[in-house]
């Protein structure tokens, strides 16, 4: 599913800190304003009229070539405020409550574990959070084991009084590649993620049985199709992107899977008009616009219409000369 994995964890309110391969970042803030350091070394800004979906968002400092690519607004920087008081443990709180929230704070999966084992009160959070830490730091056979037992409980982390009180989990989830989604720490989220285990180990059953158990969302619906498609299972496809339109980047990559279930069951006029809805809006991602056109090509191919799939492997190669397999694609096609 391609799925990558950014945890953040705040235990200060209005302080977040956030973990992934590249380093640590930093963010501070308050309803309306935060600053974030990110782990690239840029320092992100962030103004909103709470209430109104409404934001003004400066970034400064280097980051990758990828993301260079992206021109931002600019703007003299703000003050940042204060950090809020910390929300810690009571004097009288039970000594494993005071345990378990140390044991985040200094990110100690073994002394999670044994709350795991020995606190049935804590034991939600406990191998929730431990699952979580598990699979960032590549340890997948034991992520499964406690993300698979927290799925099964039936019960949402979201809703367990210790996440609740002390603990704010984001994870940042590529559901399939051009699809990013921004999620708390809650069942669909365990559920996604013990989906990709099963699929990186080969058992695609049992990740479309938990992607089926899940809320249907357009992000669990994008992890379907993907996971149809690798079973083969087009009807399927079809039938959860019905009536489907590009209206963000992950409906526009509906409507390519949409294609693709269709060039499949040998219906190319269908086909081709559900990579032309994938195509409506040059908005969306070139990652998706790319995985339409190609994929367009390929219906075209299959119809033997050779000029016109090799003119939408040209578009691809006009905005990306490095695209991976373009040139074997290119190849295949001939003069």
């Amino acid at each position: 599913m391609g799925f990558r994995l950014r945890k953040s964890i705040t235990l200060v309110p209005g302080v977040r800190m956030t973990f992934s391969k590249s380093g640590i970042g930093y963010s501070v803030g308050v309803k309306g304003y935060r600053v974030t350091k990110r782990a690239d070394g840029r320092t992100q800004r962030t103004v909103s009229v709470p209430g109104t979906g409404m934001s003004y968002v400066t970034t400064h400092g280097s980051a990758s070539r990828a993301a260079s690519r992206r021109t931002l607004p600019r703007r003299s920087p703000l003050p940042a405020p204060p950090a809020p008081r910390p929300v810690r443990p009571g004097m009288f709180a039970p000594r494993a409550e005071k345990d378990l929230y140390r044991a985040v704070q200094t990110r100690d999966v073994a002394a999670m574990e044994r709350i795991t084992q020995d606190e049935p009160s804590l034991a939600l959070a406990a191998a929730t959070i431990s699952g979580v830490l598990k699979l960032s730091s590549g340890d997948r056979a034991r992520a499964k084991t406690l993300l698979a037992w927290v799925f099964a409980s039936g019960k949402d982390p979201a809703a367990d009084p210790f996440i609740t009180k002390y603990v704010s989990f984001h994870f940042r989830l590529e559901i399939v590649a051009g699809a990013i989604a921004d999620l708390g720490l809650d069942r669909d989220s365990v559920g996604l993620a013990l989906a990709e285990l099963h699929e990186l180990d080969g058992e695609l059953d049992d990740a479309i049985n938990v992607v089926e158990a899940l809320e249907p969302t357009t992000y669990t619906a994008l992890s379907l199709a993907e996971l149809y498609a690798r079973a083969a299972r087009y009807d399927e496809i079809v039938e959860i992107t019905s009536g489907v339109e590009n209206r963000d980047d992950a409906t526009a990559l509906l409507c390519v899977f949409r294609g693709i279930a269709l060039r499949e069951q040998g219906l190319p006029d269908a086909s081709r008009e559900a990579f032309a809805e994938a195509l409506t809006s040059r908005k969306r991602a070139p990652v998706i616009r790319h995985r339409a056109l190609l994929e367009r090509a390929r219906t075209y191919e299959a119809e033997g219409k050779r000029a016109l799939a090799r003119r939408d492997l040209e578009r691809i190669l006009g905005e990306d000369s490095h695209y991976e397999g373009l040139a074997e694609e290119l190849q295949a096609l001939g003069d």
